[in-house]
């Protein structure tokens, strides 16, 4: 099961008490006080690991508390401080304050992290209060408390090339052709109800990731239908494959206010996005050859495009072309 995004409780572990001791020996008659530090609570921290592509294993548990550090002893005895609580996260997760919005780590890179709540420092024992005008302190501190913080985690699936369209468009035979992600295929709408990686193979030893990103409607960017939530996994993609279907259903958008749909939702989530190196491509040329070539040109004059590529995801016609545009774009594309 796919998540994408969640709300958890943190409480970092709190510091252990201070200890007010004295001692009495026979060979040191005076004593005095040998009260220890208590020990650091742990903090919470989150890590970005590779092989992961999805928040459901953090989601299952909504609170998660460090242990506190442990009190100090007498003899000097320092408490015993707590190792961090590392939560792992899929890379690409962005951790945000639940209660301002803030965004206090985009994890994006393996290995990332951070510490989103800090354990309490442990509380000095009364041999720490010891100094020339008090030989005897009886005073010591409690251990502070730990942070506690909620915070909302969004995942970005990283992909270095994006396929979009509106549903039905061929997205899910596209990417099973290409590469060797599984997403199911069906003749209705929104088939693909969350992001399906896969990675694509060149010759030459040439290689990259490229996500199906479930299909868009208008007003996705303002929260309709299903592609309001996958918008954010575009972000992350270098280049975008934005797919045509020139034969749609009856009832259907004709191509190229299918083509504008796309392009405005894209402008309207965000101008960073729109301005991605784009292919544009034209799918199931195999219904009618020499009518899928009219109408991509003319698709192409109405919507200002001056580059296509007219395939057929269920033959496989001309996907080889598409995949090596992708490749020279993201050769000259910002991560």
């Amino acid at each position: 099961m796919f998540r994408d995004e969640c709300r958890i409780h943190l409480r970092a572990g709190d510091g252990g008490r201070g200890c007010a001791s004295f001692r009495r020996e026979k060979h040191d008659p005076m004593g005095g006080p040998d009260g220890g530090d208590g020990g650091s609570g742990g903090d919470i921290v989150l890590r970005a690991v590779p092989g992961e592509n999805t928040l459901l294993g953090i989601s299952k548990s909504p609170n998660y508390r460090a242990e506190s550090g442990e009190h100090g002893r007498g003899d000097y005895c320092t408490g015993a401080s707590v190792e961090a609580l590392v939560l792992d996260v899929p890379v690409g997760t962005v951790v945000k304050d639940l209660e301002s919005g803030v965004i206090l780590r985009d994890l994006a890179h393996a290995g990332d992290e951070v510490v989103v709540a800090k354990g309490g420092r442990g509380g000095r024992g009364n041999a720490s209060f010891k100094h020339a005008l008090n030989q005897s302190p009886k005073r010591f501190e409690e251990g502070q408390k730990g942070e506690s913080r909620s915070v909302l985690l969004e995942l970005k699936l990283i992909a270095d090339v994006g396929l979009v369209g509106l549903p039905n468009a061929g997205k899910s035979t596209f990417i099973t052709r290409v590469s060797r992600a599984t997403p199911k295929i069906a003749n209705y709408p929104f088939t693909t109800l969350e992001p399906h990686p896969g990675i694509v193979e060149l010759r030459g030893f040439r290689r990259f990731v490229l996500m199906d990103i479930p299909g868009l409607i208008e007003g996705a960017s303002l929260g309709a239908g299903l592609g309001h939530k996958f918008l954010r996994h575009v972000e992350r993609t270098r280049v975008l494959v934005h797919l045509v279907d020139l034969f749609p259903p009856e009832g259907d958008r004709d191509p190229a206010t299918a083509a504008k749909t796309i392009i405005a939702e894209l402008e309207r989530y965000s101008p960073v996005l729109a301005q991605k190196p784009r292919v544009l491509v034209f799918n199931k040329a195999d219904i009618d050859p020499e009518a899928a070539a009219d109408m991509a040109g003319e698709v192409a004059r109405e919507i200002g495009a001056t580059e296509w590529i007219l395939v057929s995801a269920a033959t496989g016609e001309n996907l080889e072309a598409v995949l090596e545009r992708c490749w020279d774009l993201l050769k000259g594309a910002k991560a």
